[in-house]
């Protein structure tokens, strides 16, 4: 086994969830991920911990949403009660296939959406980590040889944490004390939001691993302005590219994608919260170097800002201002790194992807 795979074990059981003796484990993950599923599960033996292992290949819940009613989807109750029972809960992605659910209707992963909301709200109760395994579906989408995907993905998993960390911090510390946020890309990109009250969160590789952003929850009503979403998404096997957005009054009012609109349209139909923005997320991974259509990783990059309409966390949303809720929550990116610039009450903190307290500002 490649010993990367085991110190990317160690890391999502020693830092990202911190497992101890006792603790009841959920693991969810292709076959294709196998080895780190067999590091993950010495390493929870040997801390005394307790698992249940899940097959989370795609094939399987494409066979199911293409021959099921999407009318009579009701919540999984059986899923429903292995969460609640859970104290953690660690879900490793890796395609064989990333096209794999691509004839799956818009409408159909919309209404699975809306009866999976209980069991999403569950998992995000409890220590969950998101991570990656470097299959070569993956390497193929990224346009990377699988030899050369598995060095950026080790790369950016395995970073000095404690490091990162107080690097995003300083950024956490400017949005915390902020009442608005302006973000400008070039001729198609202005857009305004209030985060007054609500708390920047700093992502150190716990939830997500990679971690690498410092993000926050607009104040629902708040949005306004025009958003051109340069980088493309992978969404439900498909790629939605030249994404653009106008807000009102916190609301999707205008939108449109130069490719699979259609899937957009599937989002913004879910319920009424899939039309207002639950996240602002700022990356901060320089060791995320290159677009790969995978928002775990893309989300992280230097340069960039993304927006997530749906739900918000509710950890980012202060006492005084509504949280977004929401079955969905699709991230989008905007390139930062020319003509670009983030304002904090008028103050420029970022200019073409620097940082304020960045050497190069």
């Amino acid at each position: 086994m490649d010993p990367r795979i085991r110190e990317h074990a160690q890391t999502i059981v020693e830092h990202s969830t911190g497992i101890e003796a006792g603790d009841q484990v959920v693991v969810a993950a292709p076959p294709v991920a196998g080895d780190l599923v067999t590091a993950l599960n010495e390493l929870i033996g040997e801390r005394g911990a307790y698992v249940v292992n899940t097959n989370n290949d795609p094939r399987f819940m494409r066979a199911f949403l293409r021959n099921a009613e999407r009318d009579e989807f009701e919540t999984p109750e059986h899923l429903l009660a292995l969460f609640e029972a859970a104290d953690v809960l660690i879900r490793v992605r890796a395609e064989t296939n990333a096209t794999e659910q691509s004839d799956v209707s818009p409408e159909t992963n919309a209404a699975w959406k809306r009866a999976y909301k209980p069991v999403q709200a569950e998992a995000l109760s409890k220590r969950w980590c998101l991570t990656q395994y470097p299959a070569s579906g993956s390497a193929q989408l990224a346009s990377m040889s699988t030899e050369a995907y598995e060095n950026f993905v080790y790369d950016a998993v395995s970073l000095d944490w404690e490091k990162q960390e107080a690097l995003q911090a300083e950024m956490v510390e400017i949005l915390n004390d902020a009442d608005e946020v302006r973000i400008k890309s070039g001729d198609e990109t202005d857009v305004t939001m209030s985060i007054a009250g609500n708390s920047a969160i700093n992502d150190k590789g716990m939830h997500n691993l990679p971690g690498g952003e410092v993000f926050t929850a607009p104040v629902k009503d708040s949005v306004e302005g025009e958003v051109y979403f340069d980088l493309p998404l992978y969404r439900q096997g498909r790629e939605v590219s030249g994404v653009r957005v106008t807000f009102e009054d916190g609301e999707v009012v205008e939108y449109s994608a130069e490719r699979n609109e259609e899937v957009l349209d599937g989002v913004f139909n879910t319920d009424d919260g899939a039309r207002f923005l639950g996240e602002l997320g700022i990356g901060m991974n320089r060791s995320i170097d290159r677009f790969t259509y995978n928002m775990l990783f893309d989300e992280k990059m230097g340069d960039t800002v993304h927006m997530a309409v749906g739900a918000a966390y509710p950890e980012t949303v202060g006492d005084e201002n509504e949280v977004n809720e929401s079955a969905e929550h699709v991230d989008m990116i905007v390139d930062m790194s020319e003509d670009s610039v983030i304002e904090v009450d008028g103050e420029v903190v970022q200019r073409d992807g620097v940082f304020v307290f960045e050497d190069d500002f």
